[in-house]
């Protein structure tokens, strides 16, 4: 074996020594709960479609995964600032994409309504203007589309802190709407026994794509194209699908 040899060979080992950590690092996957697509379970595991999508697309390319539910401000903050490596389940807007590098293609879709009381008569067609004067709930950090954006100064908004909340404030006279999705609202009428007290109105507010997010950072680039390249692969396999049917979650 030549000199030179051998010392090309232990440059290779020292390079994998370097390159090895940077590989075996746990990732950080954080969101708020988001049911059927975020949730941690009563024996304090983490269980979704999003938590099952990401270990099929990354752990077979060698990385590892943690989980944390944060509230949902504080989640898009961390990974704003790289502090966690994935924010689970954002819709995509302008404001968004200058913050996160989204994933190419969405996992789930969401429908936008509004929900009142059925004690109280009060009717919507999609017309905000009528909704001047109303006290409509709207849930921190979260993105109703654009035509409610556009008619936010129109309205009497007031922020709410989650889903339960919202419905109890509404229950009790505080608001006069709650505007949220029908994903994270049914799971809570039907938990606290209460489906019949509210009614949704028609049409739809919206409908948003949620997506996977990434800190736009350089260092989460490789991470973001090589789970894109994965998660496209399984949409092919038609595994997507079935996931998502596991887990009663609607799908673009």
């Amino acid at each position: 074996m030549s000199p030179g040899y051998g010392r090309r060979i232990a440059l290779a080992w020292f390079c994998l020594l370097l390159a090895g950590p940077l590989q075996a690092r746990e990732l950080l996957a954080v969101g708020t709960r988001f049911p059927g697509v975020f949730e941690r379970q009563d024996d304090g595991q983490y269980a979704g479609l999003a938590t099952s999508l990401l270990r099929e697309a990354l752990e077979p390319l060698g990385y590892r995964l943690s989980f944390a539910l944060y509230p949902w401000a504080r989640a898009q903050h961390m990974v704003e600032l790289g502090q966690a490596d994935i924010l689970i389940g954002p819709y995509k807007n302008a404001t968004r994409e200058a913050q996160f590098a989204f994933s190419d293609r969405p996992f789930y879709r969401d429908r936008i309504v509004f929900y009142r009381s059925s004690a109280r008569q009060l009717d919507w067609d999609g017309d905000y203007r009528p909704l001047a004067g109303r006290r409509i709930g709207v849930v921190r950090g979260w993105f109703y589309g654009e035509g409610f954006e556009r008619a936010r100064e129109q309205l009497e908004l007031i922020t709410v802190e989650g889903v339960e909340n919202g419905l109890r404030m509404l229950g009790q006279g505080r608001l006069d709407l709650l505007a949220s999705n029908q994903r994270n609202t049914r799971p809570v009428l039907l938990a606290l026994g209460i489906s019949d007290s509210f009614s949704q109105l028609a049409p739809l507010i919206d409908q948003q794509d949620g997506y996977f997010a990434f800190p736009r950072q350089d260092g989460h680039r490789a991470l973001r194209m090589d789970f894109d390249r994965s998660f496209e692969r399984l949409i092919e396999q038609g595994r997507l699908a079935q996931l998502a049917d596991r887990w009663q979650v609607v799908i673009p």
